[in-house]
């Protein structure tokens, strides 16, 4: 079975609580990690859920705003004390580059390790990562700065062999792997052909996951995720404070909602909380009115997307 979950690491807007740090997940793909965006206390985080840094080899970097990437300095840092000596690397704007450079430069620092590093588009959706089990693209954002978000999406998965059908038929071991990939068995000596659908089932669903941080409401973005089977969308502030959305570039919880909706999410987790809410039932409950599968994604939370 294949393994596809997200664990969140960091939920607040802005500054870190005392409950709450900023934002921060780890995607995990049949046990290889993503970390997606790195604030503050980030690698507190990794170590208290026992995550190994040396395990992680691509980070993703949504925007310049401290509460989303002010923890990859320390990170970096801790990743060259351990020893590391594999090449990281890293997504995001082109000025991330430079910060990081800088802050090596200035601090006479050289890591033991490579960084390579992968501009994001913020103009268009393009992919960033492709490798056997999935391609990981950028969603272009709304925000007061450069900002995108990421989709990562499960290839075809192979189809699963009938084992019973196929030991009954006496079709050779060297044949699976084809059979996994859709091709018919042809026996050499006979000529006979079996057709793959007797020897093989439909394979498993693939599943994605949206990552959609700081944004103002944007129906633009809602071809790119269509049927998305989970999608994280910021819900800063509730309706009420729909001002304060104009002019901070953010989103309602409502506001995420009809995004989900209308992009046929079947689940929707909200983050990024404003620190004015002390009950984050508020903006759950708003959410809700407009889309029923709604979750908080709070600290320590696992969501299970496959």
């Amino acid at each position: 079975m294949t393994k596809f979950s997200v664990l969140i690491l960091g939920s607040a807007s802005a500054s870190p609580t005392l409950t709450r740090n900023p934002s921060a997940q780890l995607v995990n793909i049949n046990e290889q990690y993503y970390l997606v965006d790195c604030g503050e206390g980030t690698q507190s985080r990794l170590r208290e859920h026992k995550i190994k840094f040396q395990r992680l080899h691509h980070i993703f970097i949504s925007h310049l705003h401290g509460d989303h990437y002010l923890g990859l300095l320390g990170l970096l840092q801790t990743m060259h004390l351990l020893g590391r000596t594999l090449s990281l690397n890293i997504y995001g704007p082109k000025q991330l580059k430079e910060i990081i450079d800088i802050n090596l430069s200035y601090s006479h620092s050289t890591l033991k390790y490579s960084l390579v590093f992968h501009e994001t588009n913020i103009e268009k959706p393009t992919i960033l990562l492709e490798n056997e089990q999935i391609t990981v693209s950028s969603i272009p954002l709304d925000h007061r700065i450069p900002c995108t978000g990421f989709l990562f999406k499960e290839k075809i998965k192979p189809r699963i062999v009938n084992i019973e059908e196929v030991n009954k038929l006496g079709i050779p071991k060297y044949a699976l792997n084809k059979l996994k990939n859709g091709d018919d068995f042809c026996f050499p000596e006979s000529g006979k052909i079996i057709k793959n659908e007797v020897l093989t089932f439909n394979p498993e669903p693939s599943c994605s996951y949206a990552y959609c941080s700081d944004t103002k409401f944007n129906e633009r973005i809602i071809k790119q995720i269509k049927d998305v089977s989970v999608l994280y969308h910021e819900a800063t502030f509730l309706e009420r404070d729909i001002k304060r959305v104009v002019t901070t570039y953010h989103s309602t919880a409502r506001q995420a909602a009809e995004i989900a909706q209308k992009s046929n999410a079947k689940l929707l987790i909200i983050g990024h909380f404003s620190n004015r809410y002390k009950d984050l039932n508020l903006l759950l409950n708003e959410a809700k009115l407009v889309f029923e599968h709604t979750v908080l994604g709070l600290e320590n939370l696992t969501f299970e997307i496959a």
